[in-house]
C-alpha cells in the first residue's frame, strides 16, 4: 500500500498509451447482440469478447432476467451459483473450473467483474441450461434458443471432465479487494427518510441512490442494519417490522426490502453483510406502541429498564438463543455476505438489574458479576458463530465493539488510552477472548477519534489492535467517524483527517480495510470528503 500513488500513476500513463492505439479498433467494431427466440436481450453492460480464448461474457442479469434462471452471487467467496429447473452451475473468479451438476469441468473463462458488474460466459451458461448457442462472427450477434424456439441449434460440446482442483482453483486467484465499507443505519437517518414512508417506490430510490453514491466514492460493502430493536425490515416470524418503514410497528410494507437491498448491492459487486443490535430491545421505556409479538410483550422477565430503555437480558440463556435464532432466520433464508453485530451488548455505565437471573444461571458459581456477565456474551458470540458457520461456513461473522478494549491504567496490556467507556468493563465485551478463540472472523473496532485527541489518540488505538490481531485468523478492519467531521471535537475540522488515518493503516499489513460510520455522512460530502476519498482510492 506504501506505493499505491506511483502506482496509480504508472497504470494511468499505461492505459494511456493502450487507449490511444486501441481508439480507433474500437470505432470499427460492432456492439455484440444477444437475442433469444428471436427477441433481443437487453444488456446493462455491453457484452465483450476475451481474447485468445474467444469467449464472449455478459453481465450476470442477463443470466437472470433474460435466461430467467435463479442466481446467487457471492461477494465473499466471489462464487455465482446459477440455477434453473434441475440445472446447477457454480463458478468462482480465478478458477478455471466450474461444477455442473456435481460434476466438476474445465473452463476456457471464468466470472470477471467489469464496471461493477458480475459477467460470465455465455456459451458455456447456456448450453448447460439446455439452450442452444449460435454465434454469427460477421454480425457480431449470438442467438439463444430453447425448445420453444425457431433458431437453428448448433453442436452441444460435451463438458470435458477435469479432476478436482486444491483449493483456490487451477487458475489464477485474484488478491480479495480491501474492505470499504460503509453502515447504512435504519434508525439514525440513513434509510429511509422519513419521507419515505408507506412509500414502495421512493424506499427503493433512495437505496438504489445511496448504493450508486457510495460506489462512485470507492464502497464495495454496505453493512445495513436489519435488526435495530428487537424488530426486522424483512418478513420475519420471530420480531415485528421495523416501525421505519410504515410509521406503525409490526405494519407490513407491501415487499421486502432486505431481499431488494442484497439483489441491488450484489448487481453493483457490492458485498452485503446483514447488521444486528443484539440485545436493544427499545429506545424507550413505553411499550405503548410495540407489537404485540414484540419481545418485551412476549418475554417481559427477558427485559431490562435501563435509563428509559429497554434492554434484553444477556444473562438469561433462553434469551440468548432467542436473538441467535432471529439472526439465523436471516442467514438461512437470505444470500448475505456477512453477519455483522455492533456493540450493543450490556449497556455501558448504567445500573442493570439482573439480580434474579445472577442467582438463577450463575453456572460460573463466581461472587464477581462482571466476570458472569463477560461469559454470558462469551457463550453468545461463540454460539452465534458456530451457528452462522455450520449453516453457511463462507458467510463472514464479525463484531465491531467500542474502539477501547481496557485503558493501560486498569490493564497493563490494555491501550495507552483513558476511555471512559472501555468494552471489557462497561458492556462486558471480551474482544480479546473472541479474537484468540477465533470465535469471530474479522474484528472492526469503532476507533472515531482524531491523530490528535490526547484521551484516545487514533494511531495509538490502532496500533493496539493490530498487535491484538497479530498470529491470528481474525482479519482488522478499523471503523472510522466521518460523522464526526464539521463537529467541535479536536481534530475534525477539515476531511483530511480521514484520509490521513488511512495513510497511517498503510504500514500495517494486518490491517484488511476500513468501515465508516455511516452512510449519510459519507454521500453528504462534509468538508469535501468525497474528492479526498475518490483520490485516495485512485478513482
Amino acid at each position: 500500500m506504501k506505493f499505491r500513488k506511483g502506482l496509480i500513476l504508472l497504470l494511468i500513463f499505461v492505459l494511456g498509451l493502450q487507449t490511444a492505439g486501441m481508439t480507433a479498433q474500437a470505432a470499427g467494431q460492432k456492439e455484440i447482440v444477444i437475442n433469444l427466440d428471436g427477441q433481443r436481450l437487453d444488456s446493462d453492460v455491453s457484452p465483450y469478447i476475451i481474447p485468445k480464448v474467444n469467449v464472449t461474457m455478459v453481465p450476470l442479469r442477463v443470466i437472470s432476467e433474460g435466461l430467467g434462471a435463479s442466481v446467487l452471487w457471492s461477494q465473499a467467496t466471489r462464487t455465482v451459483t446459477i440455477k434453473k429447473a434441475d440445472s446447477v452451475i457454480s463458478m468462482t473468479s480465478g478458477r478455471q473450473q466450474a461444477t455442473v451438476d456435481n460434476t466438476v469441468v474445465g473452463l476456457d473463462a471464468s466470472v470477471e467483474l467489469k464496471q461493477g458488474r458480475v459477467m460470465v460466459p455465455i456459451r458455456f451458461v447456456s448450453e448447460n441450461l439446455g439452450i442452444r448457442v449460435n454465434w454469427n462472427q460477421s454480425e457480431q450477434v449470438i442467438d439463444l434458443s430453447t425448445d420453444e424456439g425457431t433458431s437453428t441449434p448448433s453442436p452441444t460440446p460435451t463438458p470435458t471432465p477435469a479432476v478436482p482442483a486444491e483449493p483456490g482453483g487451477t487458475g489464477q486467484t485474484p488478491a480479495s479487494e480491501e474492505m470499504r465499507g460503509a453502515w447504512i443505519s435504519t434508525v439514525n437517518g440513513d434509510w429511509p427518510s422519513s419521507g419515505a414512508r408507506n412509500n414502495i417506490t421512493k424506499q427503493k430510490q433512495e437505496y438504489t441512490q445511496q448504493l450508486d453514491a457510495l460506489k462512485d466514492m470507492g464502497i464495495n460493502a454496505v453493512f445495513v442494519q436489519v435488526r435495530a430493536n428487537a424488530d426486522a425490515i424483512y418478513p420475519s416470524g420471530l420480531v415485528p417490522w421495523n416501525t421505519v418503514l410504515t410509521g406503525t410497528q409490526g405494519k407490513d410494507p407491501g415487499y421486502d426490502p432486505l431481499s431488494f437491498m442484497i439483489e441491488e448491492a450484489h448487481q453493483r459487486g457490492m458485498e452485503f453483510h446483514a447488521w444486528f443490535n443484539p440485545f436493544r430491545a427499545t429506545n424507550s421505556a413505553s411499550t405503548s406502541g410495540l407489537a404485540a409479538n414484540h419481545v418485551s410483550k412476549l418475554h417481559p422477565d427477558w427485559i431490562v429498564n435501563v435509563s428509559g430503555k429497554l434492554y434484553i437480558n444477556p444473562g438469561m440463556p433462553q434469551a440468548r438463543q432467542h436473538i441467535i435464532d432471529t439472526i439465523m432466520e436471516v442467514v438461512n433464508q437470505y444470500d448475505i455476505d456477512g453477519v455483522h453485530l455492533d456493540d450493543y451488548f450490556y449497556p455501558s455505565n448504567a445500573t442493570f438489574n439482573d439480580d434474579a437471573a445472577f442467582k438463577t444461571y450463575n453456572t460460573l458459581n463466581t461472587k464477581d458479576r462482571a466476570e458472569w456477565r463477560r461469559d454470558n456474551i462469551n457463550q453468545f458470540v461463540k454460539q452465534l458463530g458456530e451457528s452462522v458457520h455450520r449453516v453457511k461456513p463462507n458467510v463472514q461473522y464479525g463484531i465491531s465493539p467500542f474502539g477501547v478494549w481496557r485503558n493501560k491504567a486498569d490493564d497493563p496490556t490494555g491501550s495507552d488510552t483513558r476511555a471512559g467507556v472501555p468494552a471489557y468493563d462497561s458492556m462486558h465485551a471480551d474482544v480479546r477472548t473472541w479474537i484468540k478463540q477465533g470465535w469471530i472472523d474479522y474484528v472492526a473496532p469503532q476507533v472515531y477519534w482524531s491523530m490528535t485527541l490526547s484521551a484516545a489518540r487514533y494511531d495509538k488505538v490502532v496500533d493496539w489492535w493490530v498487535n491484538e490481531v497479530a498470529n491470528t485468523n481474525v482479519k482488522l478492519y478499523i471503523g472510522h467517524a466521518p460523522y464526526k467531521l464539521g463537529t467541535s471535537e479536536i481534530g475534525w475540522n477539515t476531511s483530511q483527517e480521514i484520509i490521513d488515518q488511512l495513510m497511517y493503516n498503510e504500514k500495517y499489513d494486518l490491517i484488511k480495510g476500513d468501515i465508516y460510520f455511516s452512510s449519510q455522512h459519507l454521500t453528504k460530502n462534509t468538508l469535501g470528503l468525497i474528492a479526498r476519498l475518490k483520490a485516495y482510492y485512485g478513482l
